[in-house]
C-alpha cells in the first residue's frame, strides 16, 4: 500500500506538469529514458495490442531529420524561401533528444482504430509525466511534419502507422509558470 507522501508526490506531478519549449543539454540519461518507456508501456491498452513504437533521434540524427523535414517542405512548396527552409532544418535541433511516437494500429474485431490511436497518445502522456517527475523538460509537438507522407516514407513507417507526435526532451532552459485553470469551466453534471 502506498504511503500518503507517495500519493501526494504523484498528484503534485500530475497537477504541476507543463510543456517546456526551451530545452538544452543534457539529454535524458539512459536510466531516465528507461523510466519514461516503462511509463509509456503502462498506458491503457484495450486488447493488449500495444499500438505504439518509438524512435529515438539524437546527435547527428537530428540533422538528418531536419534534412528530411526540409525535403518534405520543398516538395510541398518548391518556392520555399531559404529562411523557411532553414527553419525546417533547425526544428529537430530545439532539443538534445527527440522521440518520435508512432501509433501502430491494426484491424481488430473489438478495438477500433480510434482507441488504438488514443492508447498511443496515452503512452506519450505517460512519458511526459515521467519526464516531469524526473525534472526533465518536455514538449509534445506535431505540426505538418507529423502528417507528411514524405516524412513517413523517410522514417520508414509501415501501413497502419502514423506519427502521434514528436516528443522534444532535455533540460529546461528556463522555468515556465503552470497556468491555473478553473475546473468548473470544464466539468458539469449530466442528468
Amino acid at each position: 500500500m502506498k504511503q500518503t507522501g507517495d500519493v501526494m508526490d504523484a498528484l503534485d506531478n500530475l497537477h504541476q506538469r507543463v510543456s517546456i519549449p526551451a530545452l538544452q543539454e543534457p539529454a535524458p540519461t539512459p536510466e531516465q529514458l528507461d523510466n519514461m518507456y516503462r511509463a509509456a508501456l503502462r498506458a491503457p491498452d484495450h486488447g493488449a495490442i500495444r499500438p505504439w513504437r518509438f524512435l529515438n533521434v539524437q546527435g547527428d540524427a537530428r540533422v538528418k531529420l531536419g534534412q528530411l523535414f526540409a525535403k518534405a517542405a520543398m516538395l510541398k512548396d518548391p518556392e520555399l524561401s531559404e529562411e523557411r527552409l532553414a527553419k525546417f532544418q533547425a526544428m529537430p535541433l530545439r532539443a538534445p533528444l527527440l522521440i518520435i511516437a508512432i501509433a501502430k494500429t491494426k484491424e481488430h474485431p473489438k478495438v477500433p482504430h480510434s482507441e488504438q490511436l488514443i492508447s498511443a497518445g496515452c503512452a506519450v502522456q505517460n512519458m511526459l509525466l515521467a519526464a516531469h517527475a524526473q525534472d526533465l523538460g518536455a514538449m509534445w509537438r506535431t505540426g505538418d511534419m507529423a502528417y507528411d507522407e514524405t516524412v513517413h516514407q523517410g522514417l520508414e513507417l509501415s501501413e497502419g502507422e502514423e506519427i502521434v507526435g514528436y516528443l522534444y526532451l532535455g533540460t529546461p532552459a528556463r522555468s515556465r509558470k503552470v497556468p491555473q485553470l478553473d475546473i468548473d469551466k470544464f466539468v458539469s453534471d449530466w442528468s
